[in-house]
């Protein structure tokens, strides 16, 4: 049986979760955790997800007591909580999904100095769809090179709260380094006022809210006279879910490291 703990219980996300783990076969709900003063906190968290059964986990704002009863810590949550957690997993010796986004450089850094101690899965978008749109855009920039141009754009529902999204973020990273280059040498956010020309090999990100968009990208190759688009739309957050049910199984035994969804992926280990 595999024990999770689940952080950010009460938001969109983690709700989807706690209902998921709760019906997969060979896992169970050991914890939840929410920020101090929510008003969710000291109930239960059958009753946080709609259902007319008690599961006896109650919530609570303690990762402490609620980690030790745990082996994997789920976190989609904000960068701050996240952060503050990662210790206390290392100390019980919890593997950490982090679906959190927003991070800073230094957040992602310190991120990866606990991966030495402890599993740590850490994927912008746990979409199986989107990760197979990391790999595609990829090659597609390899095979294309510079001469094309790149722009990627990004939809979410009006609540988010960061922007870009990590998924575009991810994307231009992935762009950029399939090109030898790094994002942060060639990325333009966004375009205002007389810009001038698009400089060649720049890559351009934007960001759009409005309504209850789960989540759309597109990336756009344009070149002399064509243009190739790459586009995902996620129509819910179950299919973040199923793939976050995936990382689980995955991580359920994996070694101290650094793990992205395309770990995932390549295994056999995350079918149930």
């Amino acid at each position: 049986m595999i024990n999770v703990v689940v952080s950010g219980a009460c938001g969109r996300m983690g709700k989807l979760l706690l209902r998921a783990v709760v019906e997969e076969e060979g896992m169970m709900v050991a914890g939840a955790v929410e920020r101090t003063g929510h008003p969710s906190l000291g109930k239960d968290a059958g009753e946080v997800i709609g259902s007319d059964n008690k599961s006896g986990i109650i919530i609570a704002d303690n990762p402490e007591e609620v980690m030790n009863k745990g082996d994997i810590l789920v976190e989609f949550n904000v960068p701050g909580p996240t952060m503050s957690h990662l210790p206390v997993a290392a100390e019980k010796g919890n593997a950490v999904i982090i679906g959190t986004t927003g991070f800073s450089s230094e957040d992602k850094k310190e991120i990866e100095r606990f991966s030495s101690k402890i599993p740590v899965l850490f994927s912008p978008n746990m979409s199986v769809g989107v990760n197979a749109l990391f790999r595609t855009a990829g090659e597609v920039a390899r095979l294309l090179g510079s001469d094309y141009d790149v722009e990627i754009i990004e939809t979410h529902h009006r609540l988010k709260k960061d922007a870009p999204s990590g998924t575009a973020i991810r994307l231009g990273e992935i762009i950029a380094d399939a090109r030898g280059e790094k994002l942060g040498d060639v990325a333009v956010y966004g375009r205002k006022g007389m810009t001038g020309e698009k400089k060649p090999g720049t890559i351009g990100i934007h960001a759009v809210r409005g309504g209850t968009v789960s989540g759309e990208h597109t990336v756009i190759f344009a070149g002399d006279s064509e243009r190739l688009e790459l586009v995902h739309r996620a129509e819910s957050r179950e299919v973040f879910v199923r793939g976050v049910i995936k990382a689980i199984r995955f991580m359920s035994d994996a070694s101290p490291g650094l793990y992205d969804m395309q770990d995932v992926l390549n295994s056999p280990k995350s079918e149930g």
